[in-house]
């Protein structure tokens, strides 16, 4: 049996990930998996900074990384809304296609800074529970770590210019 599709994203805060890997998702007919749906529904109200969100993200990689593969294995495709903005989280992307040896396509969204401010205080608008963390503050802490894709990490990149 042939197996399903993992396709993950990589861009910097608001850059339109979550809504690129809703439309794939639903034109695909992929199973969609999101961090901040995990993170909010198993750690409500616990993360306020990027410590904390490091910390709660970690302790859902374990266990997501059980459930993409034995979805993948099923032939059925998977798009993960989780972040791959640096190498390392890259890396735990490939450990999950690898392992089970499944084709996989990551979307790196090109946005300026700018843009991705523009965006951010929309979504602070649209979603008033994300406005303590949604800010220009965060994206400056959390775009400092950002790393773009390189040909050589080995990855099937489809880049996406807005």
């Amino acid at each position: 049996m042939d197996k399903g599709v993992l396709t993950f994203f990589c861009g910097k805060m608001a850059t339109g990930k979550s809504t690129k890997s809703r439309e794939i998702a639903k034109h695909t007919n992929a199973v969609l998996l999101s961090e901040d749906e995990w993170l909010a529904s198993l750690y409500p109200d616990k993360i306020k900074s990027l410590e904390d969100y490091i910390k709660y993200a970690n302790r859902l990689k374990p266990q997501i990384k059980k459930l993409v593969c034995g979805i993948l294995v099923t032939g059925t495709d998977v798009v993960m809304d989780f972040p791959a903005n640096t190498v390392s989280q890259r890396a735990w992307f490939k450990s999950i296609f690898t392992e089970i040896e499944a084709p996989h396509h990551l979307v790196y969204i090109d946005l300026p800074n700018e843009a991705c401010l523009k965006q951010l205080e929309k979504r602070r608008i649209e979603q008033p529970q994300r406005a303590a963390t949604d800010t220009a503050e965060m994206f400056a802490q959390i775009t400092k770590y950002f790393e773009e894709p390189l040909s050589d990490e080995g990855f099937n990149t489809t880049r996406v210019y807005f």
